[in-house]
């Protein structure tokens, strides 16, 4: 049984004229358990919204989403975020580090939704990342490829099931893009994370042996919100 089952999935949106316009129509998609996967496709063709959906975020018109066997759509906006909070990873493109705290204080902060905060295990991730020695640096004191690090570590640290990542190494250089990825990558495998990679980085994408564009998923036209 797939992780991540998903059939019949739709999304519209209202634009500023007042018409309606179908963004995400994807009859079906699955993601295996501690698969790795890159989702290809350009600006503005609803790879942000697909993930938003998967996270409960956002919710969809119909369809259905289900995360190792339980359905997402319908639940509650509570059960919602407790679920993202135990079950799922979000590294987000714009860090979203709270600069009045340092480092292992925001890996603390995002694990207080979960499980609760571990402050051995969220240590240690940043350590394994290299940020040993800049636990107590706040946002501001990083470079943006070590807060690109301590995001990665926000969204492991409750050791979920599904990583996801929206274009994550969009606001680096090619060579903290290329790290980032890889520390990425070794930590969801070693934690037996599946992750769900978005981006239109073409060489990014191709360190990926499985890679899908969303364009061959979706029914719907392009030109939605991203």
């Amino acid at each position: 049984m797939a992780l991540l089952h998903i059939s019949n999935l739709r999304k519209d949106y209202v634009d500023p004229d007042g018409v309606a316009r179908t963004v995400i129509d994807i009859p079906s998609f699955q993601l295996e358990a501690g698969r790795q996967v890159a989702l290809a496709g350009r600006s503005g063709c609803g790879k942000t919204t697909f993930l938003n959906l998967i996270s409960g975020i956002a919710t969809p018109d119909q369809g259905s989403i289900q995360l190792d066997g339980r359905e997402l759509v319908g639940l509650s906006d509570a059960e919602r975020d407790r679920l993202r909070a135990n079950e799922i990873g979000y590294v987000y493109q714009r860090f979203f580090l709270l600069e009045g705290y340092s480092a292992l204080e925001n890996v603390l902060l995002g694990m207080m939704f979960g499980p609760g905060p571990d402050r051995a295990l969220a240590r240690g991730l940043l350590e394994r990342l290299g940020l040993g020695d800049r636990l107590n640096h706040r946002p501001h004191q990083l470079s943006i490829g070590q807060q690109q690090r301590v995001a990665v570590a926000r969204a492991l640290a409750n050791r979920p099931k599904l990583v996801l990542a929206d274009e994550p190494t969009g606001s680096l250089d090619v060579q903290n893009a290329e790290e980032a990825l890889k520390l990425l990558r070794g930590l969801c495998e070693e934690e037996g994370a599946a992750l769900l990679l978005v981006s239109h980085d073409a060489h990014l994408l191709a360190t990926f042996d499985t890679r899908l564009d969303l364009a061959d998923l979706n029914r719907a036209s392009v030109g939605g919100p991203a």
